[in-house]
């Protein structure tokens, strides 16, 4: 059986639940596979009301899903008020995405008999991947990364079902998730809901699943790509993995007010305890006593709070003691509860963190971050080069050109470089790219949020001499759906 628990109190939160069992993961996979059909030769039009409906729906329902959410994550109202609007928000987006065209990548080149050698008619666009789309909930995330989450939501919009395995950290939250989203769906099993650790490997497997998306830790990505690995068809796997989002902080960057730049890494830091991929895990500033003064003084005034799971504080602690040898900077008031995470920040020489890559550097997730001193910012690049692939990199300075190098070597290590912000917080925009390199994500050429998610559920096929009656609408020669083409080479 599986229960949820309440982590201001590690005590069970509402009844029991049941495993789903191998044949019920089966079941639910061939459900969605028979509704995926009508749905992928659905309009696209129709596709984005829906997606709408299921986006008011999820708006309609905000007062009972955060209160269940909280029983289980002890997020708070406005963080998870904020979430399900943020979930509603992914969906109206697809929405956009479907009746906006681009999506489906529309190329057409006419055919030219006097080519040397002749080219024939050929016509491209993107097509829903066949079967039924897997996806691991997040425990950090409860709306937007899980059930009501962006993998749900691009792959329904680009016409797959969906079977989601919830995360044991909230299974009554993606119990209610599946209710209201079902409500909005013309075929209620389009979005199928597995519960248990067993539930996965049948799902991973099953033939007619052709695509699996998951937020989660390096190991359990590695565990759900060894399953994949077990198939006698290999399918792509979309998994967001760890992530230390390192910060620089250049000289220049002192020249403005540092109180207010230690206060941002403190909120950054322990934003939602600490349990955001996106947390700022290594800090690399100037030797600089007025700034660690500044940080040590901005975190000692936070105050540590429920981590979502035993399981979650346990691998904190752990964290913690893998870094034990670092001088320990700043640290947190400690909260009061079992499951309470303590803010603390350790710091080391630029050289001495050199010399303990690559373990140093492993992710520690909560809200614990290594400041990194240097004397010399020409050092920098070196080092930082040997870092892990990350989700974010950011730069504070106030001088552009002093940045350039380390810019450079940035931008191939993380998928979103930002200027004098800070990582948490991934806007849901079209322009958001939210992946990177090893270990950051499993492929670096896909992001699991904005408009660009779609893509992950999509394969492009092309049409040669294709009959126009045959054609999709999009491919026909007068465009009846309006949607934006490549036409002999040219933007239309």
């Amino acid at each position: 059986m599986i229960y949820g628990y309440n982590p201001r109190t590690g005590r069970q939160a509402g009844g029991e639940l049941a495993e789903t069992t191998e044949a019920e993961v089966g079941a639910a996979v061939r459900a969605a596979g028979d509704a995926g059909r009508p749905w992928r030769a659905m309009a696209a039009a129709a596709r984005a009301g829906v997606l709408d409906r299921v986006a008011d729906a999820l708006a309609a329902n905000a007062e009972e899903l955060w209160r269940t959410a909280d029983e289980e994550t002890a997020l708070g109202e406005t963080r998870l008020r904020g979430e399900v609007g943020r979930a509603a928000g992914q969906f109206r987006l697809f929405a956009e995405v479907l009746r906006d065209g681009g999506y489906a990548g529309v190329v057409v080149d006419h055919a030219d008999p006097g080519a040397t050698p002749p080219r024939p008619d050929v016509r491209l666009m993107n097509h829903p991947l066949p079967g039924v789309v897997g996806v691991f909930a997040a425990s950090n995330f409860p709306f937007a990364f899980s059930v009501a989450g962006g993998d749900t939501a691009s792959a329904l919009a680009a016409g797959c079902p969906v079977v989601v395995k919830a995360h044991p950290a909230h299974p009554r939250t993606s119990v209610l998730s599946a209710s209201v989203i079902r409500s909005a769906l013309p075929d209620a099993a389009l979005l199928g809901l597995v519960q248990g650790l067993e539930a996965g490997r049948p799902l991973v497997q099953h033939p007619l699943v052709s695509a699996v998306g998951f937020t989660g830790s390096i190991p359990g990505g590695k565990a759900i790509q060894a399953m994949i690995h077990e198939r006698p068809d290999p399918i792509p796997f979309y998994g967001e993995l760890g992530s230390v989002n390192p910060v620089v902080v250049l000289p220049s960057a002192l020249k403005n007010d540092v109180t207010a730049l230690a206060a941002g890494f403190a909120g950054s830091l322990t934003q939602g305890v600490g349990q955001f991929c996106t947390n700022p895990g290594l800090v690399f500033v100037p030797d600089d006593e007025s700034l660690r003064s500044a940080i040590k003084e901005a975190v000692a005034g936070s105050t540590g709070g429920p981590m979502l799971s035993g399981r979650i504080i346990e691998g904190y602690a752990q964290g913690l003691a893998r870094l034990g040898s670092l001088d320990t900077l700043a640290e947190g008031a400690s909260g009061t509860g079992p499951w309470d995470a303590t803010p603390k920040v350790f710091t080391t020489a630029l050289a001495d963190f050199a010399g303990a890559l690559p373990e140093i550097a492993e992710e520690c997730f909560g809200p614990s971050s290594i400041v990194v001193t240097y004397t010399d910012p020409a050092e920098l690049p070196v080092v930082l080069s040997r870092l892990p692939g990350s989700l974010t990199a950011t730069v504070h300075a106030a001088d552009p050109a002093e940045a350039q190098e380390v810019a450079g070597v940035l931008r191939e290590m993380a998928g979103r470089l930002i200027w004098n912000g800070w990582p948490t917080g991934v806007a849901v925009t079209w322009a958001m790219h939210h992946g990177g390199p090893w270990p950051s994500s499993t492929a670096p050429k896909h992001t699991s949020v904005g408009a660009a998610a779609i893509g992950r559920w999509m394969a492009p096929t092309a049409y040669q001499n294709w009959p126009q009656d045959l054609l999709p609408a999009e491919l026909r020669e007068d465009n009846p759906l309006g949607v934006p083409r490549r036409v002999d080479g040219r933007q239309e």
